[in-house]
């Protein structure tokens, strides 16, 4: 009687924790993208002056030490990618353009495109 009550309770709680783990409540949050190579690419989207942080794809990125970062602009007008602690440059990017940096140390980058206040990115190499 005592095994039985012990699998009992063991099954009980094995099905609670299986229940409670795949919710897909719309409150759960996901972690953004992570690179786990040697590159990642930032797509800039069209219209991406409209959607401010939005406006460079993916953001937050989040990579590993020694990435090699590119910034693809898809939109129909120019953009850049400056870092706000002069990491990198960007020359300004014509449509189809793109602008690559390598990541080697660790550190949060945030970054802007000087052409449109309102577009932000950050960089988070792990």
């Amino acid at each position: 009687m005592a095994f039985r009550r012990v699998l009992i309770v063991t099954l009980f709680a094995a099905a609670a924790a299986a229940c409670g783990s795949s919710s897909s409540s719309p409150s759960s949050t996901t972690p953004p993208p992570t690179s786990t190579g040697g590159s990642a690419t930032v797509s800039i989207p069209t219209n991406a002056r409209n959607l401010g942080a939005a406006g460079f794809g993916t953001n937050p990125l989040i990579v590993s030490t020694g990435t090699t970062v590119t910034w693809v602009n898809n939109d129909t007008i120019p953009h850049d990618s400056i870092a706000d602690g002069g990491q990198w440059s960007s020359p300004v990017l014509s449509p189809g353009q793109s602008f690559q940096f390598r990541f080697a140390s660790a550190g949060t980058f945030t970054y802007k495109c000087t052409l449109h206040a309102g577009m932000v990115g950050t960089v988070t190499v792990q």
